[in-house]
């Protein structure tokens, strides 16, 4: 382990995907494993300082990331590419870095995003998989995606989503979000449910697959996603569903 100086400060974004299902989401808890402190660890245990670091988003116990993206200011002299390789020397199987490069000292992985893409995984068959236990929502219903991509397409567009939002503290004021695009395609015995936007809320991307579900069960109606939009009503949507099946895909940066 090498001390670093405060002198020559450097702005890494470091790339990394991880498997939630081990871990009780991204940000750090005094009672439980979190993927913030296993790479805080490996991090500090290459540079010899206690990092700070800046990320993409936040995610929830069980949710999963294909990229997920970091800042971090450091004075070490390691370089990126050095670096990647560093961490996952230390990392668990679970999280590896997957890139590692030198941005501009203003750049915040967080505020600099410009978009980003969530998939929703579902199996869909009467038999459960243990190779998707975890991994993906098992399903026994038969999935109507033709109906369900078309009811999607209301969730397209610049709108206030309260009604698909969970209230918390993480909330406050601005619930107006663009979604740029949302699909729901088949792939053998996989439903994914793919949404990008320029940012989400909190159990958003789960609850619109709640409603869009609650849709393929006749509880709702296949229209009613824009009214129930208008609603502004957490009550108006469809349930929340499991956190198991959720990857965040992809981050869009202007780099």
């Amino acid at each position: 382990m090498i001390s670093s100086s405060n002198e020559n400060l450097r702005n890494i974004l470091i790339t990394i995907s991880y498997d939630g299902s081990k871990y009780h989401g991204w940000q750090i808890q005094h009672n439980a494993v979190t993927v913030q402190e296993v790479f805080q660890k490996a991090l500090y245990a290459v540079i010899g300082d206690k990092p700070d670091i800046k990320a993409c988003s936040r995610t929830d116990s069980g949710v999963h990331a294909e990229m997920f993206c970091i800042s971090t200011k450091i004075s070490h002299p390691i370089p990126a590419v050095r670096l990647k390789a560093a961490l996952n020397s230390h990392l668990p199987d679970s999280v590896v870095v997957l890139d590692a490069k030198e941005v501009p000292l203003d750049f915040h992985a967080r505020y600099n995003a410009k978009g980003k893409r969530y998939i929703y995984r579902v199996l869909n068959r009467p038999e459960r998989d243990p190779f998707y236990i975890g991994r993906a929502l098992h399903y026994r219903y038969n999935i109507d995606t033709e109906l369900l991509n078309k009811a999607s397409k209301a969730y397209i567009g610049t709108h206030d989503f309260t009604s698909f939002c969970t209230l918390d503290k993480r909330e406050k004021g601005d619930f107006v979000r663009t979604i740029y695009d949302f699909s729901v395609t088949r792939k053998g015995d996989i439903i994914e449910f793919t949404v990008e936007g320029n940012g989400f809320l909190y159990n958003m991307v789960r609850i619109m697959v709640g409603t869009l579900l609650s849709i393929n069960e006749g509880k709702i109606a296949p229209d009613s996603i824009s009214e129930i939009i208008k609603a502004e009503s957490r009550d108006s949507a469809g349930p929340t569903a499991p956190p198991q099946g959720l990857y965040l895909n992809e981050v869009f940066y202007d780099l």
